[in-house]
């Protein structure tokens, strides 16, 4: 059997939509490879978010949030890549938010009885649990539905008590040699995050007046003279859709893509020149061909 100085891994973040997962991953690489919103269901696909530190190399897993909804294809394609994350994975992280235990957290906690790897309990927001007696009431009522390996109180916000969390899954990591470049970050590639960028703005400018079903299809992407030039089109399922993202005069869609280039100027570190296009799919988040096209697989 081959022995390796090296540890390296798969830990799977996992949980109900909107107890953040996301915003965990971004602060743990000190980065944005995972984009974030209040409303939920903002993650759609597994994003790996790769961090070495010494002898170590933690592959973080961040999944879209498991509800218990099945009535569109999309739905069902975010529950598949959720719950598939679950597969040969060394270590799975649980979130839940402070002392609330809903019931997709109890579905989400059904389907932990599947894995064999060790669990560990990350009890999200804890900053915003006034009453700490209740917290630790809730901690110990909440180590009986399950054998966790840790359960951790943290605040992904803020950072409090993450480096135990990364320093109790670290040591739970096999010894392997490593599986990704010490360099790099994330296994996506440029125009997946590029479109991700645009898609949160839309999420966070327009989540009361938009539903999620809006999708974003990077159609152009080209390093010219150190100008990244950009083209992108907003796909929706309606005209009225349409309408609200183009805004007035274009404002709506003109302040999206001046706060989408912006992140991406940062996250590429050169100028971007950003176009943006709308167009309407009807019915597109249960059309099997056009899931494919904008990346969901089957």
């Amino acid at each position: 059997m081959d022995h390796f100085k090296t540890h390296a891994g798969y830990i799977t973040i996992l949980g109900r939509p909107n107890v953040g997962k996301s915003t965990l991953l971004n602060y743990i690489l000190g980065k944005k490879v995972s984009i974030t919103a209040r409303k939920t269901q903002t993650t759609r696909h597994k994003i790996l978010g790769i961090k070495t530190t010494g002898d170590y190399q933690a592959i973080y897993v961040d999944t879209p949030g498991i509800h218990n909804r099945s009535d569109s294809k999309l739905n069902r394609y975010m529950n598949n890549a959720a719950l598939s994350a679950l597969s040969d994975v060394d270590v799975v992280i649980f979130m839940v938010v402070g002392t609330i235990w809903q019931e997709e957290d109890e579905f989400v906690l059904k389907m932990l009885q599947k894995t064999k790897s060790p669990v560990i309990l990350a009890i999200n927001k804890v900053d915003l649990v006034a009453q700490k007696n209740l917290l630790l009431s809730y901690i110990q009522k909440i180590s009986q539905k399950y054998k966790f390996t840790a359960i951790i109180p943290l605040s992904a916000k803020d950072g409090s008590n993450i480096a135990s969390l990364e320093e109790t899954a670290q040591k739970l990591l096999p010894e392997n040699p490593f599986f990704f470049a010490a360099s790099q970050h994330t296994d996506r590639d440029d125009k997946f995050l590029a479109a991700e960028i645009i898609r949160e703005k839309l999420i966070r400018f327009l989540g009361q007046e938009l539903p999620y079903a809006v999708s974003v299809l990077i159609d152009r992407m080209e390093l010219k003279k150190e100008i990244m030039f950009v083209t992108a089109t907003i796909y929706v399922e309606r005209r009225g859709q349409k309408i609200i993202i183009i805004g007035k005069d274009g404002e709506v869609l003109k302040k999206i893509g001046t706060l989408a280039r912006h992140d991406m100027e940062n996250l590429f570190a050169r100028k971007v020149f950003l176009k943006l296009w709308v167009k309407v799919k009807a019915n597109w988040t249960n059309d099997e061909k056009l899931l494919q096209q904008f990346g969901y697989g089957s």
